[in-house]
């Protein structure tokens, strides 16, 4: 009876353990230019130093200091950027149990020479752009947020924290608000990250950060506001896009988007559709030496292997009209909403043996959890602009 309850116990309190208290440190650094000047607003990407994958973006502030936090352990180095420098990279480090905060040297950037043979003019988004209320980030930008979530581009935003239990916090705030086009979702917890997760970077065009959201806010939102702004296309006639990604680890993942605008005199109509495929996989082992109480002799050995793996087949799906009354006046509705139906699987299996290592129980348990998140909503808004200042009247 004993062997029942602990390992019963074990399950779900060792499982809990093994996933909840999650590995991570701190990193930070600063960066100056040639002439040993500070650099603000310099963009600093954190990679693996394997593969030079982007893990997240910061800032640099004004002193041209930067920091990651809760930055799981592994092998990482840094790259930035800043407008008329050459990019700078950090030597290759890990962060470990040994080392969980580390500062890295001091990175100097090269200004790029003044000397021109030929002026080429191209258009192109920054990544980050900084304006005076807000931290934008240009999704399309980077390369690789394609065929990601949105909830992965939050992940790696400036100033932005995602738990593994989809929770999001800002400059380690909690109780963020979050908006898709300027209006709240009413969702939070765990709708507003299936939600997230089922909405495709494709379909996203910026990420506007807020630590201190403007007076149209109002207080909602103490810890800040992250707008998340959709693709949206408001040129006269047709146009449209359709987007296929495809991944390959262990298992595959891939989505499909498809974006198309109409607009003839005073109506827009507009459509946003997505599908999202993932499969994903977490191994949990667990080895525990049993001793008496008193004389703390061996007395079992526990062995416990946990397969659990994840399975989802979201649909996401946006659909609206604009009518513009006059120059400055708009009305607007909007039908949007996701399906997600899921599963998840656990095999464990754990083995009890004696001081001698002899075998004394094995037990095998077989878990399947079939869930389905689904959301719609229809919205109806007006937008009027009361002056040339950009004083505006808006409802929702």
């Amino acid at each position: 009876m004993r062997q029942v309850i602990f390992f019963f116990l074990t399950i779900f309190g060792a499982s809990l353990m093994g996933f909840g208290q999650e590995k991570n440190g701190r990193i930070s650094g600063r960066i100056i230019d040639g002439n040993a000047k500070t650099l603000e607003a310099a963009t600093i990407s954190l990679m693996r130093s394997s593969d030079s994958v982007v893990v997240k973006f910061a800032v640099a502030n004004r002193s041209g200091d930067f920091v990651f936090e809760t930055v799981p352990f592994g092998n990482y180095m840094v790259g930035v950027t800043a407008v008329g420098h050459q990019k700078g990279y950090s030597e290759a480090f890990e962060l470990n149990t040994g080392k969980t905060s580390i500062e890295l040297k001091t990175i100097e950037l090269v200004p790029v020479s003044k000397s021109m043979a030929a002026i080429v003019v191209t258009g192109k988004k920054p990544l980050i752009e900084h304006r005076i209320d807000r931290t934008v980030v240009n999704v399309d930008a980077s390369v690789t947020n394609v065929g990601s979530s949105a909830l992965e581009v939050l992940e790696k935003s400036p100033g932005i924290t995602v738990d593994k239990d989809g929770n999001i916090s800002l400059k380690g705030k909690d109780g963020v608000m979050v908006l898709i086009d300027g209006r709240p979702t009413q969702l939070a917890g765990g709708d507003l990250a299936n939600l997230l997760r089922n909405l495709n970077a494709n379909q996203l065009d910026q990420v506007e950060i807020m630590t201190n959201p403007p007076a149209k806010y109002d207080a909602a939102g103490n810890a800040g506001i992250i707008n998340i702004k959709t693709k949206k296309n408001r040129q006269v006639g047709y146009n449209g896009s359709v987007t296929l990604g495809y991944g390959q680890g262990v298992y595959p993942k891939f989505n499909e988007g498809f974006v198309f605008n109409y607009r003839e005199g005073k109506m827009n109509l507009f459509t946003n559709l997505s599908h999202n495929y993932r499969k994903s996989f977490n191994n949990l082992d667990i080895q525990r030496n049993l001793r008496n109480r008193n004389t703390k002799e061996l007395e079992q050995y526990f062995d416990q292997e946990a397969r659990m793996m994840n399975t989802f087949n979201s649909f996401n799906g946006k659909l609206g009209a604009d009518y513009f009354a006059t120059k400055n006046t708009t009305f607007g509705i909007v039908f949007s909403g996701f399906s997600n139906p899921g599963t998840f699987r656990n095999a464990n299996q754990t083995q009890i043996s004696d001081a001698s290592g002899s075998l004394e129980s094995t037990t095998i348990a077989s878990v399947e959890n079939k869930q389905h998140w689904k959301n719609f909503s229809t919205n109806l808004n007006f937008r009027t602009i009361l002056d040339s200042a950009g004083r505006e009247l808006t409802a929702d």
